[in-house]
């Protein structure tokens, strides 16, 4: 990959750094360990076209005032585009559209699964959910952590419009006069939408492509015998097959880059590799928290394991959909997974 700003740049926050003709990158801080996030500033028309919005939080409403006044002189925004439902996509876009009075546009499933997360906090944790962690292998203490955790997802999101422009993968939309190609993915979340504009040989990713992480692909209690991993495979290769392969691809993390097909190469072999290594590690019954030493080079904490569990599961889900693995559930509602033993290698289901 090769990185036009350097593979570490670092924009000051409240600096916008111009990408191309009207599109600006801006970056904001989190407190987590990924900790910032790229957005951007497209120019449309009289006014600016914005793309993700960060967290809801006070630091990042008194970076985005400074950027109305300072970088965008005070100009409306014409529309809120947010690429995925993850708060740190979508976590100040009701609030810039109120602002504004202006639209956000999003997916279908984007929208509605990040109203219904929202509409958790203040609920308890469902049984269906403490039923999902107890398969995986959680013990008591995880589970009771889990729930204290249950629902913080619309802490950092503020509400959202009642009203939202839908977007759908394979429209063209204007913006300032250019045309962008919406382009599907899924996996990392249901229907993120990233941003091609041929003209400027730009792709808006979102988190569908980054250049040195790869986004976490879960499985999560509301459905939970989803194939995310295969959904995830298929759409980057799909992605890789139609796009081509000069265009600046602009990531929601980390520095823009070159080298779009070779990424989604790695990113696609990569899983490949981690699949098969778990497949090794299943030639004895494991539970789905004794399957993480084949998937993380890192030591998996408690503060880690809800994500670590539902890659785990989106890895083994992926591995019963190939027909490579089964699963049984004791009397205790614990899963055990193993390599299945009766299969020849003609009826193997690769997608």
């Amino acid at each position: 990959l090769t990185y036009p700003w350097g593979s570490k740049a670092d924009p000051e926050r409240g600096e916008a750094v111009k990408v191309a003709e009207g599109v600006y990158w801006v970056r904001f801080s989190m407190p987590m360990s990924l900790d910032h996030i790229n957005l951007w500033l497209l120019r449309d028309g009289d006014g600016w076209c914005i793309v993700d919005t960060c967290l809801n939080m006070s630091s990042a409403r008194e970076q985005w005032e400074t950027l109305f006044e300072d970088v965008m002189g005070g100009e409306p925004v014409t529309r809120v585009i947010c690429t995925h439902l993850h708060p740190d996509h979508v976590g100040l876009a009701g609030w810039i559209c109120e602002r504004f009075d202006c639209e956000l546009w999003m997916s279908r499933a984007e929208f509605l699964m990040c109203k219904n997360l929202v509409s958790d906090t203040g609920r308890e944790a469902p049984e269906a959910a403490l039923k999902f962690y107890r398969a995986a292998g959680f013990n008591q203490e995880q589970l009771e952590a889990y729930s204290e955790r249950f629902g913080r997802f619309g802490m950092a999101v503020h509400p959202l419009p009642d009203a939202y422009h839908r977007m759908q993968a394979g429209e063209t939309i204007r913006i300032d006069e250019r045309y962008w190609q919406l382009v599907g993915g899924s996996g990392h979340s249901p229907e993120h939408i990233a941003l091609y504009c041929p003209a400027l040989k730009l792709l808006i990713a979102g988190d569908q492509i980054l250049p040195r992480i790869t986004p976490n692909v879960s499985v999560f209690p509301t459905e939970p015998n989803g194939d995310n991993l295969r959904s995830w495979l298929r759409s980057s290769a799909i992605i890789r097959d139609t796009l081509p392969d000069d265009v600046l691809v602009l990531p929601a993390h980390e520095a823009p880059f070159y080298g779009l097909h070779v990424r989604l190469t790695q990113i696609i072999e990569g899983h490949e590799r981690d699949l098969d290594r778990l497949w090794e590690h299943l030639s004895e019954p494991r539970r789905a928290v004794d399957c993480f030493s084949p998937l993380f080079k890192r030591e998996i904490d408690e503060n880690s394991i809800q994500l670590a569990i539902g890659e785990t599961l989106a890895h083994l889900n992926c591995l019963m959909g190939r027909r490579l693995v089964n699963r049984e559930r004791d009397a205790d509602g614990v899963d055990w997974y193993s390599q299945r033993k009766d299969i020849f290698e003609d009826e193997v289901w690769n997608p």
